[in-house]
């Protein structure tokens, strides 16, 4: 689960904008760069990135759901 950024949303876990979950998928399989640029067309795309670093390159290195599983435990 990730952290929205976004400000209707912001603070509340797994409440993504429709921008906010492209981008993380970009960057999960990774288009990291892609990811920053979609991101860029609002402002606050950035604290997006800046909050959810970390889970975003733990989940990029999963191969499988339960690598998956854990991750989402090691976070939340």
């Amino acid at each position: 689960m990730l952290l929205a950024a976004n400000p209707t949303k912001f603070g509340k876990w797994g409440e993504l904008s429709t921008l906010e979950a492209i981008a993380a998928s970009y960057y999960i399989i990774g288009e990291k760069e892609l990811s920053g640029r979609l991101l860029s067309i609002y402002t606050w795309g950035v604290r997006f990135l800046e909050t959810n670093r970390e889970p975003l390159e733990a989940y990029s290195q999963c191969s499988t759901s339960e690598d998956v599983v854990r991750v989402q435990s090691e976070f939340y």
